[in-house]
Parts: structure tokens; C-alpha cells; sequence
């Protein structure tokens, strides 16, 4: 029904991007992307007499949200980019669909459907989706100059939906432009890791922005580091069934040393959760295969259970890649790896069972050494493995204040 409203009076509307390529690629569609000729007064207005809720989300460049159905849908009119400093475009509104299609990045992103469902390809994406091959339309130079983080878009979309080796054209563009990326905003370029961290099977696209040095831009603390230990997480994910994880591929990625996460994750603006994590994995202390439960069960009460388990994870995928290569001794530690991370992700961290308040009605004054007497009790609790109960600890109290006989 939005298609027909806006393909009327002599104006059209057609679904773009996305959309198309991934129902191409069989794959799920997420968003549904609608460009049209009418401008974003008139698109808001045709919408509006439809019962549809508008939202003029980016209207100064042409874009309005429809929600339509409880969906929204994002409608932008027909555009030509008249200035790019690398990092946004001024654009005039057009009506020509060829020109629209021409100002977009990739060849696989500038298909257009119309509301009847014939497809419209201005630009030879329909040959790149049926070859997965990821193409800069026209100049790739011109296109990356345009805006700058469309090196790291080249990238994420190879790692999406590319095949083979990234088409060659783009990847010189990339590599000769790669310093561009260093006047954009950390937030932009985070997103985009994020998104290409999050693909399938990043290893290939992170291969490759190694070897145009596009990675050591945008994640230096990789230079010295190697992206070896991702393909075999990856593979870990893939045989033992672990969601893709964005960050802990990128702590595969970087050294643990908590001092340069705390400067990633300011200079990525990351949010406050996620250099959290970071944080404590570079903290945490090597997991050894050999360690016992209680040592598990201390290291996930003292410290970060999220840390543990990136750490387990890490450490598991890594001495996999040596199990299958026929390794008997890492085959060994594999499975107690694996029995180590599943204790420690169906754990149930045990309470504490003294208060302050349980001291203080025990004699003890209000002040600091509370403190510091329920942490030595506290101590004693975790080396008995967590055994001791209320009544047992009291009883110790005078042990660790200093107060009983001597």
C-alpha cells in the first residue's frame, strides 16, 4: 500500500538495497529500504493520507520513516551528491534512478525493485550477487573519496557476502586510501568492526585488511599481535555451536594488557559494557587446563565471570586447531577445557553469609576495620570452598581481628 500511494500521479517508489540483495542471496531481510521520486514533504504527505505513522528521521537529506503495519520503513528521495568532504555529502533531489543508483557504493547495494516486483540493475549487481564478487560502482577512488569509511564498508560486505578474493580494483583503492579513515569518527569506525566482527566468518576480510594495512589503521594493537587465533574460534563457534561474538573475535585479536584495552576502548568509544569486558579479559589471568574446580569456582567469584568465560573460550578454540591437527596432549586439554567452561557457564555464584550488621551485633565498633574483617573472613570462606557457614565464620572472628587468646 506505501509503494502504491507513492507510485502515483506521475511518481514512483521501488524498494532499494538490502532488501533485494539479500532476498537474492536467500538470506534474511532485516530492513526494507524504499527510494522514491516524490520529495519528503510530499512522501510524508501520501503517507500520512494512508494512516501510516511518519517520522522525519533525516528529511534534510531526504529521509522520512514510515511505519506501516508496525514496521518502519526508511523512504528517501532520489539524490545526487553535490559536495563530499570524505566524510558526509550535500545532496540535491532528483528523479533520475540511474544517477540515484550510481551515487551508491556497491554494485550489490544498488538494486532497486518496483512495486509489481521486476527488477531494475543500472549497474551490474545482479552478476555480482550471482558471483558474490563485492564491487566498488565506477571509480572505486572517486567512491571511497566520497566517504571514507566505505574502506571499512568494503570490507564488512566482503565478509557478509563476498567469495574468493576481493575484487582488485577495490582492494588497491582501499589500501592506497587507507589513511582517510583516520578523520572520521571512532564511533563510525567501531560500528562498522562491530557489524564486520559480527559476520559469519570474518577471518578472510580480516586477512585481507591486514595485507592492505587498513586493520593496523583502525586496530593497531593488532600489528604485532597476528589475526591467526581467530580462524580457529571461528571454527570452535561453528562445530561446538557458539554464537558469533563481535568482541570476543576482537579480544582473539589484540593483547591482553588491560593498560592498552582501556586506550581502545576510549579511542573506539566504546560503551561503558563493552570496554568493561575488554577490561577484565586483558585482567584476568591465564586459565590453565589443569585447573581445579575450586580454582574455577575462585577465579569467577573474585574476579569477572564474562572474563572466565572469554578466557575458556580463547583458550579452548586455540588448542582445538592443535587437537585436529593430531596433537595427543592437546586433544587432552581440549576436554578439560571444555569441562571447564561448562562449569563455569552453569555456575551459581554462592552468597556470602555474613553482614556488617552480623559483626557489628557480634561486638565489633562501626568503621573500616568491618571492612576489612569481613574480607579476611571472606577469604577463609573461599578456601574452604565456600563451605563455612554464618555460625562457623563468627566463630573465626576473633581470629582475624587479632582479639583471641594468643
Amino acid at each position: 500500500m506505501l509503494l502504491a500511494a507513492l507510485s502515483s500521479d506521475g511518481e514512483e517508489a521501488r524498494v532499494v538495497g538490502g532488501a533485494i540483495r539479500n532476498t537474492l542471496l536467500d538470506q534474511k531481510v532485516a530492513d526494507i529500504d524504499i527510494a522514491t521520486t516524490t520529495l519528503p514533504e510530499e512522501t510524508m504527505r501520501r503517507a500520512r493520507g494512508c494512516g501510516f505513522k511518519v517520522v522525519p528521521t533525516g528529511i534534510e537529506h531526504g529521509t522520512v520513516t514510515v511505519v506501516a503495519g508496525g514496521r518502519p520503513f526508511e523512504v528517501t528521495t532520489l539524490r545526487a551528491d553535490i559536495e563530499t568532504d570524505g566524510r558526509r555529502a550535500k545532496v540535491a533531489f532528483g528523479r533520475d534512478w540511474k544517477a540515484d543508483a550510481e551515487r551508491r557504493d556497491f554494485t550489490i547495494n544498488a538494486l532497486y525493485a518496483r512495486a509489481d516486483g521486476t527488477l531494475v540493475d543500472d549497474v551490474g549487481g545482479q552478476r555480482d550477487i550471482e558471483t558474490r564478487t563485492l564491487r566498488f560502482i565506477g571509480d572505486a577512488e572517486l567512491r571511497i573519496q566520497e566517504d571514507y569509511l566505505r574502506i571499512l564498508r568494503f570490507f564488512r560486505f566482503f565478509a557478509w557476502y563476498g567469495s574468493g578474493r576481493p575484487e582488485a580494483g577495490g582492494l588497491k583503492a582501499c589500501s592506497r586510501l587507507k589513511d582517510g579513515l583516520t578523520g572520521l569518527s571512532k564511533e563510525r569506525i567501531w560500528d562498522e568492526l562491530k557489524k564486520l566482527l559480527s559476520a559469519p566468518d570474518p577471518s578472510r576480510a580480516l586477512l585481507w585488511m591486514r595485507q592492505t594495512g587498513v586493520l593496523n589503521v583502525v586496530l593497531p594493537e593488532s600489528e604485532k599481535w597476528g589475526i591467526d587465533a581467530v580462524h580457529g574460534l571461528v571454527r570452535a563457534e561453528q562445530e561446538l555451536d557458539w554464537p558469533a561474538d563481535a568482541l570476543l573475535r576482537l579480544e582473539s585479536l589484540v593483547p591482553p594488557d588491560a593498560a592498552r584495552m582501556a586506550v581502545l576502548g576510549e579511542r573506539l568509544k566504546m560503551s561503558n559494557a563493552e570496554r568493561a569486558r575488554i577490561e577484565a579479559w586483558a585482567r584476568a589471568d591465564a586459565l590453565k587446563p589443569s585447573l581445579s574446580d575450586l580454582g574455577l569456582i575462585r577465579r569467577i567469584y573474585r574476579g569477572s565471570r564474562q572474563a572466565v568465560l572469554d578466557r575458556l573460550r580463547l583458550a579452548l578454540a586455540a588448542v582445538r586447531v592443535d587437537a585436529a591437527a593430531g596433537n595427543a596432549t592437546a586433544m587432552i586439554e581440549a576436554g578439560r577445557y571444555l569441562r571447564l567452561l561448562q562449569q563455569a557457564e552453569t555456575y551459581e555464584t554462592p552468597r556470602f553469609p555474613l553482614t556488617g550488621g552480623d559483626l557489628v551485633a557480634a561486638g565489633m565498633k562501626k568503621g573500616p576495620e568491618i571492612g576489612r574483617a569481613q574480607r579476611a573472613l571472606e577469604d577463609l570462606w573461599i578456601e574452604s570452598g565456600f563451605t563455612l557457614d554464618r555460625e562457623a565464620l563468627l566463630t573465626r572472628l576473633p581470629d582475624v581481628t587479632g582479639t583471641g587468646e594468643g
